[in-house]
């Protein structure tokens, strides 16, 4: 892919849609259901934003803002992505049948005395804070 993606007779938006297509969904095969923490956030963003600098000849040293290289290429923050994978899955299991095992985990409490500290979180939990924030941020912008 490297000589695809760093071709400069190729347009940046092909170039975009090479990555988005082929190197941006081998980095988030299965994030769906990645306990994702923040410095996992920053880590695959980083990632993408070395590649995407990569791709457009640009040097961290230029100081072109992320976003500016993004449009250019017309790719989509890799937070975003991630989130929206995220509900996609979330709506998948909220979909199933109730006697389905992947949807029991859902509500699966464990029993015994309950530890010091702030209660763990729960899928719902999760998936409701991600798609109360989703349609806050206006959604998938009308599709």
């Amino acid at each position: 892919m490297v000589p695809l993606l760093t071709n400069k007779d190729i347009p940046l938006k092909v170039r975009g849609r090479l990555y988005s297509g082929c190197v941006r969904s081998s980095m988030l095969h299965g994030s769906e259901t990645w306990p994702v923490r923040k410095e996992n956030e920053v880590a695959v963003q980083r990632a993408q934003m070395r590649m995407v600098r990569w791709m457009c000849g640009v040097k961290l040293q230029d100081r072109i803002p992320s976003k500016g290289l993004r449009e250019r290429l017309g790719l989509d923050d890799m937070i975003s992505v991630l989130q929206q994978n995220r509900l996609q899955w979330y709506g998948h299991v909220l979909r199933k049948d109730d006697n389905d095992w992947v949807k029991k985990c859902m509500e699966y409490k464990v029993e015994g005395a309950r530890p010091r500290g702030r209660p763990k979180k729960t899928w719902r939990d999760c998936g409701k804070r991600l798609s109360d924030t989703w349609i806050e941020q206006g959604g998938c912008h009308g599709s």
